[in-house]
């Protein structure tokens, strides 16, 4: 298979205005002076985790539901932008969350007001509202069958295995952590659930990292983001369409979940060819790096925290399922989501209106003192952990939660006792305000001895 990398898209038609009944336009309504931690700046964003949740600490404690300045990192800025309500304690984010009749989803996900093309294109039924989100959310669930799903799980453990055989045959040593170890088992199983070919996996991964990718001047180039965009997910529905071509024309079926999303079907309804692309593109980024970005975070905090390692070595399968839950918090990879209003409300004392942007910051609600105790501390131990890594519940919950627990599960058993020991350097960060990413972070480490075999 090759990839016709000639788009027939014209950037400046898809990103032009849309009708004015697209997109809900804010109110000339006064709003209040823009708050005095300002959360928008490039700078904020090119400063540690850390250093952020000092700003974040401080909206928690004086001013939770906070009017910003327009973010600077915008994929398309817009000049008429008014600012957002931010949104930092987790007793805020989980109720606009739970509240879809409010606060909707369908005008997009992301701080900027995205053409709905693009949205479609690339976010699926994230950047959908009911009854259409509720539709594509169950045909999407009916491919999972419970046949694809006990395969998965046996793909999974022996996935990590290999991974980790190729790490340890030649330790001792130092490696690239991402490289070699985070990001190998979620692009993997991402390939092999949709029957990726080999020669369009490395173009898959990284179309899909372009994605996210639209503030990083590394990842950019000389290009602009939203090209870098359009162009990433022009891609993943061109290998998309050649699956689907693929499958019809086999002689005999595959047993893979492309295949099942062909085939599904709720109420006499299927996912239409766009709609599939749609979910693959949405995957392609869900599906693979949160996992890979936890496992990176997680690692580093394991070396920085060994009586937390050897808490988890003493009874692995009793306590991973609490410690997974503590890697996803203390990682919180999704930084940001949006949403928009549609109806007035008050939240905080504020008076939120139709078409303000309300934007939810999950890392500052997973680390709320008000719900965890000591958030700052690694804790594998920390039950209850309803922590917003996965979002804030209701009806956009993640949907690949247990998929991307049980790949965590799988990689850090091989780890945790294949490595005797091990220390990281420092992240080099992904430069965007929604994914907290690592792109480079170096791994020393020291295989454990191999137990002489008897006779």
């Amino acid at each position: 298979m090759s990839i016709d990398n000639e788009f027939d898209i014209d950037f400046d038609e898809l990103f032009a205005d849309e009708e004015e009944e697209n997109f809900l336009p804010a109110t000339g309504e006064q709003k209040p002076e823009f708050s005095a931690i300002d959360i928008s700046t490039k700078a904020f964003w090119a400063r540690t985790s850390e250093e952020r949740d000092e700003s974040f600490a401080a909206l928690r404690r004086t001013d939770p539901v906070s009017w910003q300045r327009p973010v600077e990192d915008a994929v398309t800025p817009d000049p008429d932008d008014p600012g957002y309500w931010a949104l930092v304690k987790h007793e805020h984010i989980t109720q606009v969350s739970k509240d879809s009749e409010t606060f909707i989803s369908g005008q997009g996900v992301l701080f900027d007001m995205l053409p709905r093309l693009f949205l479609q294109m690339t976010q699926s039924f994230l950047a959908m509202d009911d009854p259409r989100h509720n539709k594509l959310r169950k045909l999407v669930s009916a491919a999972f069958t419970p046949k694809q799903i006990k395969k998965i799980d046996e793909d999974i453990r022996r996935a990590a295995r290999e991974i980790v055989d190729e790490l340890v045959a030649d330790g001792p040593g130092e490696v690239e952590l991402v490289e070699k170890v985070a990001e190998k088992l979620p692009n993997r199983m991402f390939c092999d659930l949709f029957g990726v070919p080999e020669e369009l996996r490395e173009q898959t991964a990284t179309s899909a990292g372009d994605i996210i990718a639209w503030a990083d001047l590394e990842r950019l180039g000389d290009r602009s983001p939203d090209e870098v965009q359009v162009e990433a997910a022009a891609i993943l529905h061109d290998i998309a369409e050649q699956l689907i071509e693929v499958r019809k024309n086999a002689a005999e079926p595959s047993e893979d979940l492309f295949t099942n999303l062909m085939n599904a079907e709720v109420d006499g309804e299927h996912l239409n060819e766009f709609e599939i692309g749609a979910f693959f593109v949405l995957m392609a980024v869900a599906g693979t790096d949160t996992t890979k970005h936890t496992t990176s975070f997680a690692l580093k905090a394991l070396a920085e925290n060994p009586d937390q390692l050897a808490y988890l070595r003493e009874d692995y399968d009793g306590r991973i399922p609490d410690a997974i839950e503590e890697f996803i918090r203390f990682a919180s990879p999704v930084m940001t989501f949006r949403r928009t209003c549609v109806k007035e409300t008050e939240l905080a004392g504020k008076k939120i209106i139709p078409g303000d942007k309300v934007v939810l910051f999950y890392p500052s609600g997973s680390f709320d003192e008000d719900v965890f105790e000591e958030p700052h501390k690694f804790n594998l131990a920390r039950n209850p952990n309803p922590h917003l890594g996965f979002g804030g519940g209701g009806v956009h919950f993640c949907l690949g939660n247990q998929l991307a627990k049980q790949m965590l599960r799988a990689i850090f058993q091989e780890l945790v006792f294949r490595l005797e020991s091990w220390e990281t350097g420092e992240p080099e960060l992904l430069g965007t305000n929604f994914m907290r990413g690592v792109k480079r972070m170096q791994l020393r480490f020291v295989p454990a001895p191999v137990p002489a075999t008897v006779g």
